[in-house]
This record gives structure tokens, sequence and C-alpha cells, in this order.
């Protein structure tokens, strides 16, 4: 998992957008004409169906998904060697650096792609993180890892916000459960970065921080060089090998109407299909010489997600306030607790091995892996978990969240090494089936109208919370179980919190 969860805010399906009224005495031209627009595309984009373009799309937007969760989960990977050889003074800030880039790469990609399209954004995301990834393997000190880890995670904090963006402006409503199908690659991005790392940071890693040279060390820099290049491939093949057309609606809200239905000619042409879709369809809707939408203008529009009187209305009744505060502070929890873990996990795994005289760099990311795998299962089950009757989506989310912490507490108690690889193995277990149902819930407790403002309410909390971890770890004493402590005592405070949310949503519709 990655050290903060960066998933998408839902965006409401085709059913709602083509039967909601647009309200005549409080949408101003701009706003009326632009939803107008959008509702003649989703209807367009539902009647060519799902086909080839969207499921060759559904590949290429997989790699995205993958490079969120990979990357982080490099930075944590490579944290012990660098701090062999480097013997930095507060190592943690290589996570912050991390965390800090991810903020800023997913505010600028979110609203840029939005001024500069989707396209351009959609290619330059993986492409940046390839540069910089492949540039970091020839850092000369932990100061220059840390700026290139700033740099790369730019460009990863870009893809969920962008991809998530333009495979949506392309899916039929009826396809849009493949947004969350996607997960599926995230996951096996763990997988994936353990296995690499397993022989290359395990074979060629200093043993200790005691005379650690670059010679001795090399193995994270081939391991940079691997994802780098694993980064640079997915690049070639979406920049060279994949059509990648500009999101219909974003041309249109840029006046280009005649663009807009001439690339949902090319989807219906790539599905074998034909489209009815005109201009003249679009162009109606651009009464009083209203043509073009600015650039302004549609940043106005995303702003409106977080307007106040959205946010006034997250708290409008007691129920609601009680809610909303309960599911912000929740995922501010568990966004300072599973960081503060997580990131050290080959840290923790190898000095805790030592103690039990295996913690050799290549018992530590063999073991990283097991953990890894232990992850999907768990994915899985929590979609199960939350259609059980009189379970449901609370007794999903607070045992898992509880158990979470309760196996990390215990992992403590370890006497043998094998003995703290299954109580992390519990904990990744059990941490991907709480995000499963996380990711499920929350928007389903907010209103229609105000969902896009409590997700951004709960990410912007998550993710702020997720930059004081580091800085928290940089005053703990990490010869010792504290951070263990913190987290695991975070995850069972935030499983108890959920038993306090007045919602159940399970087998309601959203409202």
């Amino acid at each position: 998992m990655s050290t903060s969860p960066k998933r998408p805010s839902p965006e409401p399906t085709v059913t709602e957008a083509t039967t909601r009224e647009p309200d005549d005495t409080q949408e101003p031209h701009g706003n009326k004409s632009y939803i107008g627009k959008a509702e003649v595309l989703n209807r367009a984009i539902q009647n060519i169906g799902m086909g080839r373009y969207q499921w060759q799309l559904f590949v290429v937007i997989g790699f995205g998904w993958a490079s969120d969760n990979l990357w982080p989960i490099v930075t944590s990977l490579i944290l012990p060697p660098l701090s062999y050889e480097f013997h930095p003074s507060k190592a943690p800030l290589l996570t912050l650096a991390q965390n800090i880039g991810l903020l800023i790469g997913a505010m600028f990609w979110g609203f840029g792609c939005d001024i500069f399209g989707r396209r351009w954004a959609f290619n330059l995301t993986i492409g940046i993180t390839a540069v910089f990834g492949l540039v970091a393997a020839g850092s000369p000190n932990f100061g220059a890892a840390c700026v290139f880890a700033a740099l790369w995670s730019i460009g990863v904090g870009g893809n969920l916000p962008v991809d998530s963006a333009i495979f949506l402006e392309f899916l039929p409503g009826s396809h849009q459960y493949l947004l969350t199908i996607l997960s599926i690659d995230w996951a096996f991005a763990q997988v994936l970065a353990n296995l690499v790392a397993w022989p290359l940071l395990g074979y060629r890693t200093c043993d200790s921080g005691d005379g650690c040279t670059k010679a001795d060390n090399m193995g994270w820099r081939y391991f940079l060089i691997a994802m780098g290049g694993l980064a640079m491939i997915m690049f070639v093949i979406r920049f060279a090998f994949f059509t990648i057309y500009e999101s219909p609606k974003y041309l249109m809200g840029k006046g280009r109407n005649v663009e807009a239905v001439e690339v949902v000619h090319e989807v219906a042409s790539r599905n074998g299909k034909t489209s009815d879709l005109s201009q003249a369809e679009l162009d109606e809707f651009d009464q009083g010489g209203v043509q073009h939408v600015s650039a302004t203008h549609i940043v106005r529009q995303r702003l409106e997600k977080v307007r106040f009187n959205h946010i006034r209305a997250l708290f409008d009744t007691p129920k609601r306030a009680w809610s909303t505060s309960l599911i912000i502070l929740i995922w501010a929890f568990i966004g300072l607790g599973f960081p503060l873990y997580n990131a050290f996990l080959p840290y923790i795994q190898q000095s805790r091995g030592a103690e039990f005289g295996d913690g050799s760099t290549y018992i530590t990311y063999r073991n990283s892996l097991i953990i890894a795998v232990v992850g999907i299962p768990g994915c899985l089950l929590g979609g199960l978990l939350v259609e059980l009757p009189r379970f449901g989506r609370k007794g999903a989310l607070s045992t898992s969240t509880a158990l979470t912490g309760a196996f990390l507490l215990a992992s403590t108690t370890a006497t043998t090494s094998n003995a703290l690889l299954g109580w992390n193995c519990a904990f990744n277990f059990m941490s991907s089936l709480l995000y499963a149902v996380l990711y499920a819930y929350t928007p389903e407790i907010f209103l229609t109208k105000d969902r896009g403002t409590g997700n951004a309410l709960t990410a912007s909390a998550n993710r702020i919370f997720g930059i004081m971890a580091p800085i928290i770890a940089m005053f703990a004493d990490l010869q010792t179980s504290a951070p263990v402590y913190v987290s695991g005592a975070l995850f069972i405070a935030a499983g108890l919190l959920v038993l306090l949310l007045p919602y159940e949503s399970r087998g309601k519709s959203s409202l």
C-alpha cells in the first residue's frame, strides 16, 4: 500500500447527470451551457457503449494507478540503504520530500488539466516520474535524493486526478464500475516493487552503516533504474503506441464544439460503431453568443466543489455535522497512522530482525514481498463484507480498522522473525480490506450535491496528516517500537470512531 491513499473523488453517473434539471434561477448562463452540453456528450458516449478504445484506455490508465502506489513504496524501500550510505541526521526527510511532492502534483495537475487539457497531462505525469526516477539513481548525497524524490512525486501525484478524469469522460455510465476494478493495478504494484527490490536490494545493500561505500551499496541505484525504466516504458507505450484523444468535455468547455464532436465520432469509429452526435446539438446551448468558456470559468467551476455554501451544507443539521466531523477525523487518523508505520516498515523489519539474529537485507526484502502479496486478497474480501446483512459498511470498516491497529500492537510482542512477519502480514491484509471499504463508504454518506466537497475535505485531512507523519518520525526514536505504538493507537481510535457514525449506507441508494 502507498503511504497515503490518493483515490479520486467519485463523479456522478450518467443517470445522475442526464436526469438533473438545471436551476434557471441559480445557474449563470455559462454554467447552464456547460452542463447542458456535458449531458449531450454523456448520452453520446453511452450510445457508443464500451468498446475497443475504452478497453485500450483501461489498460494504459492502469499504468497511472500502478505508479500511484509503486513510487511511494519505492521511497520506503530505498530508505534503509540510503541511510547506510549517506548517514543523514534526519532520514524521514526523504518521506517528507515525497509527500510534499505528491501534494503539489495533485494540486497542479488536478487544476492544470482543466486549463491545458487532459492529453498533455496524461502523458507528462508518467514521463516526469520516469525522468526524475532515473536521474535519482545518480544522487551524490542524501539531499539530492530528497530533491529528486519530491520531483518524481510531482509526476506521481497527478496520475489519479488526471487519469480518473479522462477515463470517466470516455466511459459510458454503465461501465463506471471499471474505475473501481482499476484498484487491482494499485495492489499489484506493491507486489511488483517488492519483487524487484528483493534481488536488487537484498544482495547489493550494505548490512549496516559501518563502512558502507557506494560500491557496496549499489542495490538502491539499480532499483531506481529498474523502476524508472519501467515508468519510461509506460510513457513510451502511452505516447507512441496509443492514440489518446483530448477529452470531448474539455474541448466543448473551451468552446471547441467541432473538435468535441470529431472526437466522439473517432471513438465510435474505433469501436466499430457510428454516432449521430452533431455540432448543432452542442451549439444550441451557446445561445446569446456564448461560444467559449474561459479557463478562469472552468477553474471556478472546479473550485465550486469547495465553496463555503457546500461546506456549510455538510454541517447543516446536527446529525450531518456529526457525521462529517467524524469521517474527516477518521481519515486524518488513518492518514497519520499508515505512513508513520508503512514508510519505515523495511527499517522496522531489519532492525527487529537483527535482534532475532536474521536481520539480513535479503530476509528484509523477502519478507516485504510476502507482506505485499497478502494484501491482494484483502482488497477482494472487502468488497464482499460490505454487503453482509447486519454488518455492512460500518461493521466492515470498524472491524478492519481496529484489527489493523491491534495487529500492529501485537507485532511488538514478536520474539522471532517469523512471528514478526506473521503479524505484519495480518496487518497488510487487514489494512487492504480497510481501504477497500473506506473508499466505498465515504462518498456514500455525503449528499450528491455536496459529495465533491466532502471528498475534498477528507482527502485534504488525509494528505496534511500524511505530511505530518515523517515530521513526527524525525523526533521519534526509531530504535524503539514508538512508531508502531502510535500507529496502532491511531488505527484503533479510528475504528472506534466508525461505530459512532450515524449512517449505514448498505442497501440504500446515495442521495
